[in-house]
């Protein structure tokens, strides 16, 4: 029997739709057999529209999300319409640049694929560029690494959360720029030197939360460290810092800053620039004093200064910082009767005291005094 006359020749499982949005072309990999609201949430991280604001036109007609791409007589090689509802979109809002690579289902055979514009590139991406892009997770710690694999920069918008943890890392080049919505990167253990560390590279990442450097090789923190407003968290202990930047005052919406186990001999006064810190700890530094400006950081509840040179604390400390509960003075110089001479005592020792009551409802030797570290002499 001839072929087209009496049988049915399988059709190719997968086509490549070209998709107009924003001035650009985005060419789609994606079964035949897929829904449109299949499609949707393959142009989501592209397109950065939320499925449900997408509106999907086909020859002047929109079509449902419960239509499959072959019923609604879409093919290989087919120009469809994608329409981005107002304030339905996710990050900084539709991706009007340049094309992303192409986002793939299952790869067609060759004889299936149209002929593509110069502009347009075929990037076939592999299963976990594929979980990245779902996720936002870009999770490789622990992983042997010894520099930043490639596919990485590709992940660009779609980034949410960056751990390169435990790894042999030593280079972190100005390309982390391209990861703009990043909002949680790790460099833990790396052995990562001031030199192979783009700082200007990371003060693009405008969105930044979480930021942690610990157990690494540096020496300095650069003045950049002022760029990133929504940083919320700031790690870096374990280093061989002597000073902070002046430009960490800055960082109104600082919440937690840690720096212990470096060798910091002084905190700059911009500090009390942050008036959202809730934890710091500067333990086992080369600090002699600190900053009066940290005694009027009105939000904060921990502070942990142990092994340190201190002979006294910002005499405000009590007065301003009226949510502390937590101060931590073991091998210091300091004295609880040096501390009882400031304002505000009585009330941080009652919040002391409520704080761990329940740890001195069992110890049955325990005087309830100050016991932080506090020479009692």
């Amino acid at each position: 029997m001839e072929e087209g006359r009496g049988s049915n020749p399988q059709k190719p499982s997968a086509i490549i739709v070209n998709v107009k949005f924003a001035g650009r072309n985005i060419p789609v990999e994606v079964s035949a057999d897929a829904t449109v609201n299949e499609l949707k949430s393959l142009l989501q991280p592209l397109t950065n529209v939320l499925p449900r604001g997408q509106k999907i036109i086909s020859k002047g007609k929109v079509i449902g999300d419960e239509m499959t791409l072959r019923s609604s007589g879409i093919v290989n090689g087919s120009k469809i319409m994608l329409m981005g509802s107002q304030g339905l979109h996710q990050g900084d809002g539709p991706i009007t640049k340049e094309a992303s690579p192409l986002s793939t289902v299952r790869r067609p055979h060759e004889s299936h694929r149209p002929k593509m514009e110069k502009s347009q590139v075929y990037v076939k991406r592999s299963d976990h560029e594929r979980r990245w892009q779902v996720t936002g997770v870009l999770g490789l710690s622990d992983s042997g690494l010894k520099a930043i694999p490639d596919e990485i920069w590709n992940c660009g918008h779609y980034a949410r959360l960056l751990d390169l943890n435990n790894n042999s890392v030593k280079d972190v080049p100005a390309k982390i720029s391209r990861l703009d919505s990043l909002t949680k990167l790790f460099l833990n253990a790396n052995g990562i030197e001031d030199k192979s560390l783009s700082w200007e590279g990371i003060a693009s990442l405008k969105h930044l939360e979480i930021l942690s450097l610990n157990e690494n090789q540096l020496t300095i923190i650069p003045s950049n460290l002022g760029a990133l407003r929504s940083l919320q968290q700031l790690h870096i202990a374990n280093n061989k810092l002597t000073s902070l930047p002046t430009e960490i005052g800055l960082l109104t919406a600082l919440e937690v800053l840690k720096a212990n186990n470096n060798r910091l001999n002084t905190i700059p006064n911009s500090i009390g620039g942050c008036a959202s810190l809730v934890e710091i700890d500067l333990s086992c530094n080369l600090l002699t004093e600190l900053p009066d400006t940290l005694g009027t950081l009105k939000d904060l509840k921990a502070l942990y200064l142990r092994n340190n040179g201190l002979t006294s604390l910002p005499t405000t400390i009590f007065k301003f910082c009226t949510k502390l509960s937590t101060l931590d003075l073991h091998a210091t110089e300091i004295t609880v009767d040096h501390l009882r001479q400031f304002e505000g005592w009585d009330s941080f020792d009652e919040r002391r005291r409520l704080k761990h009551q329940k740890q001195l409802d069992f110890r049955v030797s325990s005087s309830g005094q100050f016991d932080e570290g506090a020479d009692r002499k």
